[in-house]
This record gives structure tokens, sequence and C-alpha cells, in this order.
């Protein structure tokens, strides 16, 4: 049962601060509730580069570099009760945070498939 009531959300952003109080109000929300939360996990930064020409015409080496670093973290809620699930759509995320929430894969259930797979080819 305690499968059934997992879940991992994905919070992702540019500014680092806004994330880190988005991610603050979700862990107080979940605990508050009764839930159970591992992290916040904080993922590599993806860091995008972009380098452009200063004018298109003239003095083609004066170049502009420009920089987007997008930082995510991930949390898993262990035990979500259906309290932590209605406080946790009513919650307001601030503006610039994309979050996803989705359940985590089965680890028993790919290696049974990968067992059926292998007994329908030695037949």
């Amino acid at each position: 049962m305690i499968g059934d009531n997992k879940m991992r959300v994905r919070l992702c952003g540019y500014d680092r601060k806004v994330l880190d109080v988005a991610v603050a109000e979700i862990v107080e929300v979940i605990k508050r509730t009764g839930g159970k939360v591992a992290g916040p996990i904080p993922l590599p930064t993806k860091v995008a580069r972009f380098t452009v020409n200063r004018s298109p015409h003239v003095d083609k080496k004066a170049r502009d570099q420009f920089e987007l670093a997008a930082h995510c973290r991930i949390l898993d809620i262990l035990e979500a009760t259906p309290q932590t699930m209605d406080d946790l759509t009513k919650l307001e995320i601030p503006a610039g945070v994309d979050v996803g929430i989705r359940k985590p894969k089965n680890s028993k259930r790919s290696s049974n498939l990968v067992n059926n797979k292998n007994k329908k080819t030695k037949k």
C-alpha cells in the first residue's frame, strides 16, 4: 500500500532563490499534513551558453556571450495523505517555477516484464 502513495515532484526554474522558496513551501505543506518527504535533491544545473555577433555587418570579432542556467530539484513524497494532495493543489507556487508530479516507476514490474520476454524467446 505504501508503493501506491509514492509521488515524485520535480521543480525547475531559472532563479535559484525563488526555486528554494517554492521547495520549502511544498516540504512544509507535506510535513504539516502528516506526509513523509525525502529531499529536496538538487540536480545538476543545466547551462545554455549563446554567442552572438554585436553587429552583423562590421567588426566580426566583436561578440557577446550570454548564459541561461536552469536549476532543478526533486522531492519524493513517500507517504501522501488525501489532505496532502488537496493542500498541494491549493498551494500558490511562485511564477517562474515549473512543477511536474508523477508516480515513480515500479522496479518489480519492469523486472517481471524482462523475465517474461526471456521466457518467450527460450520457447
